[in-house]
């Protein structure tokens, strides 16, 4: 993402493409220091503000007043590649938004040993989740970042074609029908019908029922 404006950043690098790492080590501190510090000795930082804190200030409060309009597509991937790394920097100096962002999640761990039959959630297997992400102001300009975001995923997708639901917006029942397998959409849908089968609750990324 570009550099942001803010205090702790050196002036010389706002609007600087940069990565940002938010990392977090559940434990003592020596071990923690331990696995961070490979992370540490790849670059020197632009900012190093990683420190021991309680849970409670891992996400410091929003700014009051601060209710930015974004358009999001989300999607898993199986590798990043040199080639993708390269076109996630391309697309994101060629976007005209106030603030475009690529975030990348690595997947698996204790995640992964749940079975993806178990929960809702079935895509545990899968080893990134990416998110193409431009925030912006104007309202008119909502179909320029739109074709953005939609254009960065189709560039960067790697392996078959899926999303997390709690990270869709309002992108039509395709959209919704891929943040399930066939196997687990139809499990839902038939919980659907069962406990829901007036459609109720409906105001959300909605699995309708069978019948």
């Amino acid at each position: 993402m570009p550099s942001p404006p803010l205090p702790f950043v050196p002036e010389e690098r706002r609007g600087q493409l940069v990565i940002v790492a938010l990392m977090c080590y559940a434990g003592e501190v020596e071990d923690g220091e331990k696995a961070l510090s490979p992370f540490r000795v790849l670059a020197e930082p632009v900012v190093d503000m990683l420190r021991t804190m309680p849970y409670r200030e891992i996400y410091p409060p929003e700014e009051a007043g601060f209710h930015p309009t974004a358009v999001l597509r989300t999607m898993f991937v199986d590798a990043i590649d040199h080639a993708a790394a390269e076109t996630i920097v391309e697309r994101l100096e060629a976007s005209t938004a106030q603030m475009p962002v690529t975030q990348i999640r690595v997947l698996g761990g204790a995640m992964a040993l749940v079975p993806s039959d178990a929960t809702a959630f079935a895509h545990r297997d899968r080893r990134l989740m990416v998110n193409a992400v431009a925030l912006y102001g104007d309202p008119a300009e909502r179909a320029t970042h739109e074709a953005w975001v939609d254009a960065f995923a189709e560039a960067v997708q790697r392996g078959p074609v899926g999303a997390y639901v709690n990270f869709l917006g309002d992108e039509g029942e395709a959209r919704v029908r891929q943040a399930y397998p066939a196997a687990t959409w139809e499990r839902l849908a038939e919980i659907k019908a069962r406990y829901d089968p007036t459609n109720l609750f409906r105001l959300n990324q909605n699995v309708p029922h069978v019948g």
